[in-house]
């Protein structure tokens, strides 16, 4: 195993210095904390090779992992969106959570939530204010 304080650290092939995908978001932190793709995937709550295949960019990570995910990053790798839909959709997401679970928690039918999610309507009164104060989104 290499040093991982050594200057072929930091000059590994495959770094990535300005990471877009979440993949490379985890090599990115993994490598900066030192730790092998198996410590990382423990702490994220998934397999080694999820983690290889995420880092790769052959496959994203599931809506079940993506808490650990967020959790393992200390941020959450979604941009908040520039509408309502998407940012419901990414906050969802950065918690893990299936539409069904969601909805749930938030007290609608799963309908209605693809409904928002895809843009085709908007949550309005105390659906709305439900789920700005649920989520802390800000309404546009």
């Amino acid at each position: 195993m290499r040093c991982p304080f050594g200057p072929h650290f930091t000059e590994e092939k495959g770094y990535p210095t300005d990471p877009k995908t979440i993949g490379e978001m985890i090599r990115k932190s993994r490598l900066d904390l030192g730790l092998r793709q198996i410590d990382a995937a423990e702490m994220i709550g998934c397999d080694e090779m999820s983690i290889v295949n995420w880092e790769k960019g052959h496959r994203s990570p599931r809506v079940n992992h993506m808490a650990g995910v967020v959790e393992f990053l200390g941020f959450n790798p979604f941009q908040n969106g520039d509408t309502m839909a998407h940012r419901l959709i990414n906050h969802r997401k950065a918690l893990g959570m299936t539409q069904k679970e969601f909805a749930s928690q938030i007290g609608v039918d799963p309908s209605t939530l693809a409904k928002w999610e895809r843009g085709e309507r908007q949550p309005s009164g105390r659906h709305l204010d439900l789920v700005i104060k649920t989520t802390a989104l800000v309404q546009l």
